[in-house]
């Protein structure tokens, strides 16, 4: 059984984003193929609350390899673009400087597949946030569905 959601991606307004692409790499160094975020459409600082999504596209790098004839979005990607959140959530929060990288992950539950042509939808909160050290939960969700969760550790590199 899924946990309750940080926030149900039904309330999210994807037509009114608060970050775009262009506004996100401003943030966060990822480019090219690794920049898994398209928009932020939610934040609330108060709470440390974020939201953003990912469309997941059939011309993507991957889907030609992974799986042949059923390509599925790889987990580990899932994984980047939750970091890629908490990334954001942490700049937007203590602002850092620099590069936020990888310190740990935790906790990761894969609870559904996607394939593209997908909007994976990412809900993130911050647990504990300070210069040296971030923790937040993200969750992942398709079509209001949960399909992933994790812990994501970040330090400053």
């Amino acid at each position: 059984m899924p946990p309750p959601a940080i926030l149900d991606p039904s309330t999210l307004d994807f037509s009114h984003p608060v970050a775009d692409r262009e506004e996100i790499m401003r943030v966060n160094p990822h480019r090219y193929e690794f920049q898994l975020l398209d928009a932020i459409v939610h934040y609330d600082m108060e709470n440390q609350v974020f939201a953003g999504y990912h469309d997941v596209r059939e011309d993507a790098f991957w889907t030609r390899g992974h799986i042949p004839g059923r390509p599925l979005f790889p987990g580990v990607l899932m994984i980047e673009a939750a970091a890629q959140l908490a990334s954001y959530l942490t700049h937007k929060v203590v602002d850092m400087g620099g590069f936020i990288g990888f310190a740990g992950v935790n906790n990761v539950k894969f609870r559904g597949v996607i394939t593209p042509p997908a909007r994976f939808v990412l809900v993130g909160k911050a647990k504990q946030v300070k210069r040296r050290r971030t923790i937040c939960d993200v969750q992942g969700f398709v079509d209001g569905v949960m399909v992933f969760e994790a812990e994501i550790t970040g330090m400053p590199v």
